[in-house]
């Protein structure tokens, strides 16, 4: 494998903003630094802090093929990152009077949940968004027992709800963490709007904040230029899996976006720039997620609690492609580290320890 190389940080944010007085990017570089001993194929960082606005930068590589370096600015499948910007859309709606999160299912999708097992009748927007439909998670169905087997396929969200139908409930209650619910909730956003989650988060989201990174990919199998390359490892070999179909991941985790563009996304919807005083504290009402020590989880936001002594929110994701992403951001947004990550192979644990220092010492 390529080896790992440092690169300069790329400034995304305007001059003047990085140039503000008292501006320091020494956490940045330190944390780069310290990347370098992770295991990954190379990691993009993007950090937004109140005297520095907002600062890419890379270690690695973005393509081991061609030795091209990570420089902050690619473009990235952000995979689960896309359920938070889907629960903000949920949440615009609910404050526009479209939708009620007490709405059942059956009220917008009528009889398209009524099995032995489920009933769209009992299942809330609510529990869908947080979790707590008791719906299982449809990656579980044989369909996708070979991993490459539907690659280039075109796959409807129906069909993953189709899927999941047939599978027995999840052992654990009451919270059990399911792509199915996800996708549920983008059916009903084009009920209720006409028009697909894709395009309401680019219309809502992505085009007021000005994120010109951001968009829905539907069938298109590569990534606009430049991209950060995915790589996973099987029986030995590092093999390069970033050209796929992902319309089947669909809400709970199509989106394509850059660092700085998941950045500004999660300090704009924490400071209170896209959801009203109400709606953001619908999404900050947590329940406990049993699977992270610590951890909670409200409406499409995971919250922890750092060891710094910060608590932060945020929305890990991995996609089968290889990307992966960590975030975290303070409760006013007002500091934010994002990390798109090439590669599946890491040391998680590292990880974290970094973002959760970098964070900390972010001015």
């Amino acid at each position: 494998m390529a080896a790992l190389a440092i690169t300069v940080p790329l400034l995304t944010a305007p001059a003047a903003s990085a140039a503000a007085p008292g501006c320091d990017t020494k956490p940045v570089r330190t944390a780069l630094k310290a990347l370098e001993s992770v295991g990954a194929s190379g990691v993009g960082v993007t950090v937004k802090s109140p005297l520095c606005g907002v600062v890419s930068g890379g270690v690695g590589l973005a393509d081991l093929a061609t030795g091209r370096k990570v420089a902050g600015d690619e473009h990235s499948r952000i995979a689960s990152n896309t359920k938070t910007w889907v629960a903000t859309v949920v949440l615009q709606l609910v404050g526009e009077g479209k939708l009620g999160l007490e709405d059942t299912v059956d009220h917008h999708l009528p009889g398209l949940i009524r099995t032995k097992d489920y009933d769209g009748r009992r299942i809330t927007i609510r529990q869908l968004l947080q979790h707590t439909s008791g719906l299982p998670d449809y990656l579980g169905a044989p369909f996708w027992e070979n991993e490459t087997a539907h690659r280039w396929d075109h796959i409807e969200p129906l069909q993953t709800i189709e899927q999941a139908l047939t599978l027995p409930p999840p052992e654990d209650k009451p919270f059990s963490y399911s792509n199915t619910n996800t996708n549920l909730v983008g059916l009903i956003v084009a009920e209720v709007t006409g028009r697909s989650i894709g395009t309401e988060i680019e219309q809502r989201i992505a085009k007021p904040l000005g994120l010109r990174g951001t968009y829905w990919p539907g069938d298109r199998t590569t990534l606009r230029k430049p991209d950060l390359r995915g790589y996973v490892k099987r029986s030995g070999k590092v093999l390069d899996w970033t050209e796929w179909n992902v319309s089947g991941a669909d809400a709970s985790g199509a989106l394509v976006s850059t660092g700085a563009d998941v950045t500004t996304f999660w300090s704009a919807l924490m400071s209170g720039k896209l959801l009203a005083p109400a709606q953001l504290a619908e999404m900050k009402r947590t329940v406990p997620d049993p699977t992270v020590p610590g951890a909670r989880y409200g409406l499409g936001v995971e919250r922890h609690n750092q060891p710094s002594g910060l608590v932060t929110w945020g929305h890990s994701g991995f996609m089968e492609t290889g990307h992966k992403l960590r975030n975290v951001v303070t409760g006013d947004g007002r500091r934010a580290v994002t990390l798109l990550i090439g590669s599946e192979f890491f040391d998680e644990e590292k990880v974290d320890s970094i973002v959760d220092v970098l964070i900390r010492d972010l001015r």
